[in-house]
């Protein structure tokens, strides 16, 4: 097949099926013990950088809709993070070092920690209190990682951001929370 010519509805359904199988392959009970941490959590503090950075503030605004007490790291409100608090840490290798340095400190603070990566035997392992594994292509090409045909680290990319619009809704339907109230913690400034 020539290059040049790889249509749109080609892609997108090469896209498409690896976040599918991406998202097949995270385990449930993880999620069931996410969904624990977040609602047993005062706070929800998110970290990471570049594009999974984009993909969990973009998880943080949505669970902020849900009436979670969410925030980013670094961000200028940042409150101070303590022991009935979560830190969710995204990183597909596990090893990025400002997000591990920001896990250790959390953990040193007694804040529970969740990794949410690829790499099941990154240095975060030590200190996450449990791990979802979206097991898909990183930079450590581990044997058992699902391979993408997109650059880099898309396919994790891509899926963190549907996880946290998955959880989002397993939020809504376990609290029971109406569809149209959630507009009361949208911005209104717009």
């Amino acid at each position: 097949m020539d290059q040049k010519n790889v249509s749109y509805q080609d892609t997108k359904a090469l896209v498409l099926d690896e976040l599918a199988a991406a998202l097949g392959a995270v385990d449930p009970e993880s999620i069931e013990k996410l969904i624990e941490a977040v609602l047993g959590a005062r706070k929800v503090f998110f970290v990471g950088v570049g594009r999974v950075l984009l993909s969990l503030e973009a998880m943080a605004k949505r669970w902020a809709h849900l009436g979670i007490d969410t925030h980013v790291v670094g961000e200028i409100t940042e409150p101070a993070i303590t022991a009935e608090d979560l830190l969710i840490v995204g990183s597909g290798s596990g090893t990025t070092l400002f997000s591990a340095g920001i896990a250790q400190k959390a953990h040193a603070l007694g804040a529970k920690v969740v990794h949410i990566g690829s790499n099941p035997n990154s240095p975060l392992r030590d200190i996450a209190a449990f791990m979802v594994r979206i097991p898909v292509r990183t930079k450590n090409y581990l044997a058992d990682e699902i391979e993408s045909a997109q650059p880099m680290t898309s396919l994790f990319e891509q899926s963190l951001l549907l996880l946290g619009d998955v959880v989002a809704k397993m939020l809504i339907e376990r609290q029971g929370l109406d569809m149209k109230g959630l507009w009361q913690y949208h911005a209104n400034l717009e």
